[in-house]
């Protein structure tokens, strides 16, 4: 039995948005407010058609909306794809104790349910966001222990993954033993030796959006951070299933204007494979959680 999204510690409703907007952004008084969705950490409504509250439903995700207040503004201008900039950066208020956003509402349908896409448009349009995007961070750059960290802080929880998610092979059809070893084996990958680069963190197809058979925009950056791009180059095994793409899009891809070397893409690899087991361990109520982790695990396994 796989886990499940972490239940809300704070009341979130309607009252409480049009309370916040009536008082902080007043712009969109009587605009109509519609639930959208709720992630792991954040609850978004739509309001109107151009814009969207996004507050924090746990504490842990507190200090991550700070982070996209300091830190997305700066990043937006050079990124080549839109990205949810704070328009307003909101202070605890009204009982509800945490920072909040408002937020462009940025148009498009997430890559995970998106018809059947391009190739050769999503290797070089993703590219092209990720060669921008890594690039060496300022010294004050947010440090995440979950992401862009040496993949032996990352042991514990693989280990702990793959015994929780060994029936979840037997359904797709793959031993424990097989998901072991290619861990063992991509363990030993070199750790990342250079200053630590931006990263988006938490980069899959749900937080990508297409619109008219293109990427559209990026969206949830509460996990962007310094550290090894290896974790954002995983994505290479959750959207492309064979091995010419994932080779075609490498070629692609630069960091800080270097092409990816073996180790890299040895660790990305890795990665892949724990934010796969990630997925499939905590996806028992996220259908397409478990959908991107099978998909994931099996490009990863080859």
């Amino acid at each position: 039995m796989t886990g499940k999204k972490p239940a809300a510690e704070v009341s979130i409703n309607h009252d409480l948005i049009e309370t916040l907007i009536n008082e902080f952004y007043p712009e969109l008084t009587g605009q109509p407010v519609e639930y959208h969705q709720a992630g792991w950490d954040n609850e978004i409504h739509r309001v109107g058609e151009h814009h969207a509250v996004r507050l924090p439903r746990r504490e842990a995700a507190a200090k991550l909306v700070e982070h996209e207040h300091e830190w997305l503004p700066e990043l937006a201008p050079l990124l080549p794809l839109p990205i949810p900039t704070p328009t307003y950066a909101g202070k605890p208020a009204f009982g509800f104790p945490w920072p909040w956003s408002v937020v462009p509402w940025l148009p498009g349908i997430p890559l995970a349910h998106a018809p059947a896409f391009d190739a050769e448009t999503l290797m070089t349009q993703l590219a092209s966001f990720l060669n921008t995007l890594h690039v060496p961070a300022p010294a004050g750059a947010p440090r995440n222990p979950y992401r862009g960290v040496p993949l032996v802080d990352k042991a514990e929880a693989v280990i702990e993954y793959i015994e929780v998610c060994a029936s979840e092979f037997e359904k797709l059809d793959i031993s424990t033993q097989q998901v072991k070893d290619l861990w063992i084996d991509l363990i030993d990958a070199p750790a990342f030796g250079a200053e630590p680069m931006w990263l988006h963190g938490d980069l899959h197809p749900l937080n990508i959006l297409t619109r008219s058979g293109e990427l559209s925009a990026v969206i949830d950056f509460g996990d962007v951070c310094a550290g090894d791009p290896a974790t954002d180059i995983a994505i290479a095994w959750m959207v492309f299933d064979t091995e010419p793409d994932r080779l075609a899009f490498r070629k692609l891809l630069t960091i800080d204007g270097h092409s990816v070397d073996v180790h890299t893409w040895r660790r990305a690899r890795a990665w892949a494979l724990a934010l796969a087991l990630a997925y499939l361990a905590n996806s028992a109520d996220e259908p397409t959680l478990r959908r991107i982790g099978a998909t994931t695990l099996r490009n990863a396994l080859g």
